[in-house]
């Protein structure tokens, strides 16, 4: 769980921190723990709420999204890299992401959630979680064009 806050929130000390919090609301909401899933599902989603919260509270590079999600975009992008990129540069490049993008490409490439799941964790519509992923490509792979070729 720790992993997860810390890709999510970039350091340690904040990943700490909203992992103690998920940890002592799981506690708190142990009750509404119904077995539909296993637990260690229902408490990552805790923690990943938590950390989406610790990011909104504390404006981390707040941007305001002025685009229309009314149409999904037809092309689909690929997710092949250069062999000369590494794991952790492309972890590193994630990070640099806007927050909008970031966050929907971590749930949906590191950890394993389908646009539905991404559109309830985010509040967003199945829609718009596409959309960012797609964008969120993009940028990665403009990100790691500049780290390979200056």
């Amino acid at each position: 769980m720790f992993n997860i806050a810390h890709r999510f929130l970039g350091n340690v000390q904040d990943a700490e921190d909203a992992m103690q919090e998920a940890f002592i609301k799981a506690f708190q909401k142990i009750e509404q723990y119904k077995g539909e899933v296993s637990f260690g599902a229902w408490l990552k989603k805790i923690v990943i709420n938590k950390c989406l919260d610790t990011l909104e509270s504390k404006k981390k590079r707040l941007q305001v999204e002025k685009n229309s999600f009314a149409e999904l975009p037809s092309e689909e992008f690929n997710w092949e890299v250069e062999e000369t990129i590494s794991i952790e540069m492309i972890k590193k490049a994630i990070l640099v992401l806007p927050d909008q993008y970031r966050r929907v490409v971590m749930l949906f490439l590191i950890e394993g959630y389908s646009h539905d799941e991404i559109a309830q964790i985010l509040d967003i519509t199945i829609i718009n979680s596409r959309t960012k992923l797609l964008r969120g490509k993009q940028k990665l792979k403009t990100l790691l064009k500049h780290q390979c070729y200056g």
